[in-house]
């Protein structure tokens, strides 16, 4: 497989985790660079592990997945965008951004790398090594995602409404997004 095409792999790949990368940056109320390392290491190990098993189980399983990836993903976000809704809809609290728990963090990793799943099946089927695009996903991943929650921050600072709420309708619009390409 040519670089430039396993680039474009990549990229494609990365756009959701990227997406919610945004949208965790735009709510989160934290300094600093360690939950940004951290969520961008998440989604990058799970978009380096995903293809690594979609490879691996090949074709047993690959109608299955791809009848119920779009659903998975849809789920998750839609979960997680409607709990920020309510969250934010409480006048008496204050907001603290996504809480990065390992759980709302697996839940996150797993959503936007359902399709590198599918993308190592597809490079079972065609005889594609596995190696080299797992780690070019997962580093493409990383550095997106990293970049993802740097925006965010940086254009929190210039917006003047409640951001938990923008981050909410991102995470619910990409659920929906996913949702509708798989379904047409």
């Amino acid at each position: 497989m040519e670089l430039l095409t396993l680039l474009i792999i990549a990229l494609s790949l990365a756009l959701d985790a990227f997406s919610v990368s945004i949208a965790c940056g735009l709510s989160e109320k934290t300094s600093g660079m360690g939950k940004s390392l951290v969520l961008a290491s998440s989604f990058g190990i799970f978009q380096f592990i995903m293809p690594l098993i979609g490879w691996n189980i090949g074709f047993i399983t690959a109608e299955l997945v791809a009848e119920v990836d779009h659903w998975i993903a849809f789920g998750i976000l839609l979960l997680i965008g409607l709990k920020m809704l309510r969250e934010a809809a409480n006048p008496t609290r204050q907001f603290h951004g996504i809480k990065l728990t390992p759980h709302s963090l697996l839940m996150l990793s797993i959503a936007t790398s359902i399709d590198a799943f599918a993308v190592g099946l597809s490079f079972a089927f065609i005889g594609v090594g596995i190696t080299l695009p797992a780690f070019v996903i997962g580093l493409v991943a990383f550095t997106l995602s990293l970049v993802g929650v740097m925006l965010g921050r940086f254009f929190r600072h210039f917006l003047n409404f409640r951001m938990e709420v923008f981050g909410s309708l991102i995470l619910i619009i990409i659920g929906i997004k996913i949702l509708i390409d798989h379904l047409q």
